[in-house]
């Protein structure tokens, strides 16, 4: 028997198998339950999330033998041919192969004959907004009164591509990328089910190399399993994908945190001498200060079950006191401005080295704010003065003299910068 990938072994088979989109399928489970199913619906979002899947499973979900059904048989012959891509009543179209406007009035002469065996006939797009303006067009009056036993099932990459004229038709769902916690759960429920020994740093490497999409988590642990077997580490994660390690990358944070700029420098030289991805790492390291200041805020009860694991939750306790939230957020600035910059510069090193030494200066510098803010505690701390039996003309005070001046300057050691340093 043909060996079969992990991503078409482990593709949904029912509405509770799809991760991360919980928002859909209880709208689709509903509407069947109730018997409000729509003509036409469109599943809007990122690669390997699952649209095409979750289009499937509807159809499944209509024409099964017992249904309609929020739970499909996957047992009768309607639901296998569906499963396999050979029912003659799910007619699966890809939009970039076929988008001229022929294949589509093909389709809509198609749609008018009644289905041969299921309770309707079901037009799944792929790609949708690949097809040309005349298909669009040619498809618009189909799409708005088609035949009873008709449904359509759109899904797309794109869809800011797709008409007006087209979404305003159908029922609109935007499905979200899978969150990194929610993909580490599947893969290793999976990993457990084929014997496969992981380490659970090496499941969140793989994990944050997807990106939100659970089938390239899928054939990424795919290729580990080909390069090393049944047992799989994070050092292979990172060998194979070139990325970095969440310890290394949490300590990378730290030193910005801590104004360290020569561990800055010999970590961001030992990432480009080992081969690693630096502009991912420009990338992963944004999104450890976007989860840091989330703590900062919220704490870290609510992150652990959507954005991050327990030991990353750990980390950003640890790493929470070591700046206030404002100067958390001017780093973010930084490296979102560096991200933008990174495909347009010569030396990605350089401009990343140059990049954390202003966020680390950031981390550390004292800004005219604390200078104030310290000026005013120590004000409010002397005791008033008594007041003189006669007023008499204020004499010029030397700031060289003054003694709360002179304590500020001694206290920062020299530290103070200007405005524009500030701000860098």
């Amino acid at each position: 028997m043909a060996y079969e990938v992990l991503a078409r072994k482990w593709r949904p088979k029912q509405f509770e198998d799809v991760v991360g989109q919980e928002h859909v399928t209880k709208t689709l489970k509903n509407a069947i339950e109730t018997g409000r199913i729509a003509h036409a619906y469109l599943f809007i979002g990122p690669r390997g999330i699952g649209k095409t899947s979750l289009a499937r499973i509807f159809a499944k979900a209509l024409n099964c033998e017992k249904g309609p059904t929020p739970i499909p048989c996957c047992e009768c012959s309607m639901c296998k041919e569906i499963a396999a891509g050979n029912a003659l009543d799910v007619i699966e179209i890809d939009g970039a192969s076929n988008n001229g406007v022929d294949q589509v009035r093909d389709l809509r002469d198609q749609v008018q004959f009644a289905p041969t065996r299921g309770k309707f006939k079901i037009i799944i797009i792929d790609e949708v907004h690949m097809l040309s303006t005349a298909a669009f067009n040619a498809l618009l009056k189909t799409l708005e009164e088609p035949p009873p036993h008709v449904k359509f099932i759109f899904a797309t990459t794109e869809g800011d591509k797709v008409l007006p004229t087209i979404i305003s038709r159908c029922q609109r769902f935007d499905l979200r990328r899978i969150q990194t916690p929610l993909i580490v759960e599947r893969l290793r429920t999976i990993c457990a089910f084929e014997r496969i020994t992981i380490e659970e740093d090496a499941l969140l490497a793989v994990a944050r190399g997807a990106e939100g999409g659970m089938r390239d988590a899928l054939s990424s642990l795919d290729q580990l399993i080909s390069f090393k077997g049944d047992s799989l580490t994070e050092d292979d994660v990172l060998a194979v994908f070139g990325l970095v390690s969440r310890r290394a990358l949490e300590k990378l944070a730290a030193a910005i945190l801590k104004g360290d700029m020569p561990e800055i420098l010999n970590l961001v030289g030992a990432f480009d001498s080992s081969g690693k991805d630096l502009r991912r790492l420009t990338v992963e390291l944004m999104e450890h200060f976007r989860n840091l200041l989330i703590f900062q805020y919220v704490g870290g009860g609510t992150m652990t079950q959507r954005e991050a694991t327990p030991e990353q939750v750990k980390t950003f306790s640890e790493q929470a006191s070591l700046a206030d939230s404002g100067r958390v957020t001017q780093i973010a600035d930084q490296l979102a401005e560096m991200e933008g910059r990174l495909r347009y510069a010569l030396s990605v090193r350089t401009l990343i080295e140059m990049t954390l030494i202003r966020c680390a200066r950031i981390a550390k510098t004292v800004s005219l704010e604390d200078i104030l803010k310290r000026l005013h505690a120590i004000r409010t701390a002397e005791p008033p003065a008594a007041m003189p039996a006669e007023p008499r003309k204020p004499s010029p005070v030397n700031v060289y003299e003054d003694p709360t001046l002179k304590q500020i300057m001694q206290e920062f050691d020299g530290k103070i910068v200007g405005v524009e340093d500030a701000n860098d």
